[in-house]
């Protein structure tokens, strides 16, 4: 039997697994490592506050301390808020959120593919597009307010618009970045126009939008309660105005803890989504 036969396939089928078994060691190590170090960053820095709040080194009534924050936050789940039930009050927020978060992201992907395939419309709206992009977006919701009323209408206008430009760029962005040779290949098969941006562009600009995403639903968080704060009947931006009005400044960081809690979960289910609908693409196990 010559030795080429006996050397290379033992070793490689050997090696392999090892190596497959030792790197997701080392991922599920360092994803321990990273859990404990947040939980520990995130002790570390209330219990300071805490401790300096009621030592009076930073002034207890102006930046209040987080025992009081949680007490506020329990009182609100217990005996419910000013407005009513802090469940209605979140579902308010989080049903005008979604609302200009879908319309923005629909109107981002539409136009924004538009334009990144029909290079007339994009040298034609182009300038207007960038002009409306310099706007800053915030010191239009009190004109929806004006213009919507102390509805839903109003704070869904000011997500929109906030959801919008961050989704259009990636999307005309990654329309414009689909690879030449497969739109070239699908072309000589006889696709048409629109099989082309429905089969080769779209797809290849997914992951493009699905970034713009994990940003656009904060923005739809901040137009919905800026809007609510400005004006509303309802709603966690609400619950932020009331609580200034009246110098409670637990109340303030309260709202802001429910607030990062809801976004939060939002950005867990986008992850959960996009690894599902990318499946295809490996593991980044090295980082």
């Amino acid at each position: 039997m010559s030795p080429e036969v006996l050397s290379t396939p033992v070793v490689d089928t050997v090696k392999t697994p090892d190596r497959a078994h030792s790197r997701a060691r080392a991922a599920r190590r360092r994803k321990v490592v990273v859990t404990t170090v947040r939980v520990l960053l995130l002790v570390a820095v209330l219990g300071l506050w805490e401790v300096l709040s009621r030592a009076k080194v930073i002034d207890p009534f102006n930046f209040s301390m987080p025992s009081k924050i949680w007490d506020q936050i329990w009182t609100w789940v217990t005996h419910g808020t000013a407005l009513g039930s802090l469940g209605e009050q979140i579902w308010y927020t989080l049903y005008e959120a979604l609302l200009g978060w879908v319309f923005g992201v629909v109107a981002g992907v539409v136009l924004g593919i538009a334009l990144g395939r029909i290079a007339l419309l994009a040298d034609v709206l182009g300038p207007y597009i960038k002009v409306l992009n310099s706007i800053p977006r915030i010191v239009l919701a009190p004109i929806f307010v004006i213009w919507f009323g102390l509805g839903p209408a109003s704070k869904v206008a000011s997500a929109v618009v906030l959801v919008f430009f961050p989704v259009f760029f990636n999307a005309f962005q990654g329309a414009r970045e689909v690879d030449r040779n497969l739109v070239a290949n699908a072309r000589i098969l006889g696709a048409s126009d629109r099989r082309v941006t429905l089969q080769v562009v779209i797809p290849s600009a997914t992951s493009w939008i699905f970034t713009s995403l994990h940003v656009s639903f904060g923005f739809a968080l901040i137009g919905a309660i800026v809007g609510e704060y400005i004006g509303a009947t309802k709603g966690i931006g609400l619950l932020v105005a009331q609580s200034q009005g009246t110098f409670n400044a637990a109340g303030v960081y309260a709202a802001m803890v429910i607030l990062a809690v809801v976004a939060l979960l939002a950005e867990g289910l986008l992850t959960f989504a996009e690894r599902r609908i990318f499946r295809w693409k490996p593991a980044d196990s090295e980082r």
